[in-house]
């Protein structure tokens, strides 16, 4: 969601802000601004609309003076985009300057409470209420890391706060909870911010805050305190991965450049994990013992992550014979879910941040499930929370549409389900060793899929059907799974109206949607339904649809019998084709987008993490 970056050091500050942000620009939003410390008081510049109307509104920061300062790109929740309700956010008095991460629950009885006691309010935001909250408390007498803690402990809600005080025109503080916010050490400077890739051009230490944690700095020191302001130490990680992996390396779009990235990152993924001819999953231990008790397997998630979950089901239950239910994450906790020591709570998120989903794993926890996070972000807070964690080893991905975070998560799915039937002993051992052979191969695979003759291809189908106003995705068992996430792609970045229905379903309703010209993509990979599959295919064509379809090689000649316009994967393991296909959707959405020209790395509403419920 929004992106926060807080510099305090020798150089002037709002160059570095601006550049910070520029970084964060792949977590959506819809407005930006800085505040710095500039001749001894609190100065605030700030815009409606892309990161280059600030750029431009400071001269690239040149006009705003001071080696102190907290800048912040705002997703809109309370209040519409406009420049008075972007951050940073004054308190009334102008003492106290706020960035925030999150959602303030409980803001309007706290802003009642503030307006009572002579507070006036400029916004329509939450985030107000914090700054004025903040400045009540200091106007009361306490100091400045005293009043931002007693603010806090009257917050009900989600904040990643950064706070400048214009009487300590040395110091930042930086608190959090539920919403991330990482602390770098620099030479002669330190930084807060919301990811690792606002400040890794200055730092690699990097501390990931803990909920509660609160800190201190200036340009030659930190201090970090716990949730009752008692002092605590904090062990720096350093961070590996280059700034090269957050740039877009001559690709047009980091979209683009993540989707040819998805064979190194499923690799990275499965191959260490293979040793000996058997699936070790780092140092998590699922033993025989407790998956002999296994009696169910939730797995939680939101939006593409909650896709994944439903592959989930289909592979786990193949290989494992376990049930599994797939359940969205902002549902999970209003379902009363059933829950023990004998089910498992599988989480998946990219940012490791996600509000709904976090909320989700702790309510998992306290009714005494065991859970099992698959994030790609290290120290994140869903993978400092759930029992045992597995990354993805996706590297950065920059772009607010996933395509190789997902393609690594279902990786991990693969590898999950080979784990838990290797020690339940539900597959023969020809089929395990042929599944962990296909398994590694998987890669290579995904590299004919996206080889220049394949690409050639979409783009031209993207060019044919881009001026669709609807599109309906078809396909059974697992590719109707797929189809979930090709219709979500286009959604997502070319703003076309597009659903996914298993093809069987076609007949009970959609159908009448169907009229001339309606694109259908039908996905069939799978060689036992591909004639039922060409059966709903028929169906559509009589009513007047155009229909694009993907097919395995092997079935490129049978599908030319129903369809002209087709693209054929290579074939692997049925329970691994939805890899191979979902590269072809990825892209497929990519170039419809890029030909109807829509913002392909920032569309609109959207927030690649999305940290409020």
């Amino acid at each position: 969601m929004c992106g926060i970056v807080g510099y305090v050091g020798q150089e002037q500050a709002a160059p570095i802000l601006l550049d910070g942000l520029s970084k964060l620009e792949y977590r959506g939003y819809d407005s930006a601004g800085v505040c710095v410390f500039d001749e001894g008081v609190l100065k605030v510049a700030k815009a409606k609309g892309r990161l280059q109307a600030l750029i431009d509104l400071t001269d690239g920061g040149k006009a705003l003076h001071g080696c102190v300062g907290i800048g912040h790109t705002r997703w809109a929740t309370h209040g519409a985009p406009s420049d008075t309700n972007s951050h940073p956010h004054m308190a009334d008095s102008g003492k106290i300057a706020v960035v925030h991460n999150g959602i303030i629950e409980n803001y309007l009885e706290l802003k009642e409470l503030l307006m009572a006691r002579g507070k006036k309010f400029h916004s329509e935001t939450d985030t107000e209420v914090v700054a004025n909250l903040i400045e009540f408390y200091y106007d009361m007498g306490c100091d400045f890391k005293d009043a931002v803690q007693k603010a806090v402990s009257r917050v009900e809600g989600s904040y990643a706060l950064g706070v400048l005080c214009r009487d300590y025109p040395d110091t930042i503080i930086g608190v959090k909870k539920d919403s991330p916010l990482i602390f770098g050490y620099g030479q002669g400077c330190n930084f807060i911010a919301s990811d690792v890739p606002a400040i890794l051009k200055y730092t690699r230490d990097v501390v990931y805050l803990n909920d509660g944690d609160l800190l201190v700095m200036d340009k030659d020191s930190v201090h970090f305190y716990d949730q009752h302001g008692e002092h605590i130490q904090k062990q720096p990680e350093h961070v590996s991965w280059e700034l090269s992996a957050a740039e877009k390396g001559g690709y047009a779009h980091f979209m683009l450049k993540e989707i040819h990235e998805q064979p190194k990152a499923v690799r990275d993924t499965i191959h260490p994990r293979i040793k000996d001819g058997r699936v070790v999953l780092d140092d998590i231990q699922l033993p025989a013992s407790y998956l002999e008790h296994l009696k169910r397997i939730y797995i939680v998630a939101c939006g593409s992550a909650y896709y994944v979950g439903i592959h989930g089901k289909y592979i786990i239950e193949n290989l494992c014979q376990v049930p599994v239910e797939p359940v969205l994450a902002s549902e999970f906790r209003y379902a009363d879910p059933v829950l023990d020591d004998t089910t498992l709570v599988v989480i998946i998120s990219q940012s490791g941040e996600t509000a709904d989903t976090l909320a989700a794993l702790r309510e998992a926890k306290r009714r005494g499930a065991r859970t099992l996070a698959i994030v790609n972000v290290v120290g994140s807070s869903i993978a400092k929370t759930a029992d045992d964690v597995l990354y993805t080893w996706a590297g950065p991905e920059i772009a607010v549409a996933t395509t190789k975070a997902f393609s690594t998560q279902l990786s991990v799915m693969y590898l999950l389900a080979l784990y838990i039937a290797q020690d339940l002993r539900t597959l023969p051992q020809a089929r395990y060793d042929q599944l962990l052979t296909d398994l590694l191969a998987l890669p290579d695979k995904i590299e004919r899929v996206i080889a220049p003759e394949t690409i050639q291809q979409i783009q031209y189908y993207a060019s044919q059907y881009f001026n669709n106003h609807d599109v309906f995705f078809i396909g059974r068992h697992l590719d109707s799974a797929t189809c979930l996430e090709g219709s979500l792609k286009l959604k997502e970045i070319a703003y076309i109206h597009s659903e996914a229905y298993a093809a069987g379903e076609l007949k009970h309703g959609p159908i009448s949607l169907i009229e001339n010209g309606t694109l259908v993509v039908a996905t069939a990979t799978n060689p036992k339904l591909f004639d039922k599959t060409m059966s709903n295919v028929k169906e559509v064509k009589a009513r007047g649809a155009d229909v694009l379809g993907i097919t395995i090689e092997d079935l490129g000649g049978e599908i030319a019998k129903t369809m002209d316009s087709a693209i054929l994967i290579p074939k692997t393991e049925l329970l691994y084709q939805p890899s191979l296909s979902v590269v072809v959707l990825q892209t497929f959405a990519y170039y419809v987008a890029l030909m109807r020209g829509c913002d392909v790395d920032k569309p609109r509403n959207l927030a690649k993490s999305v940290t409020v419920e």
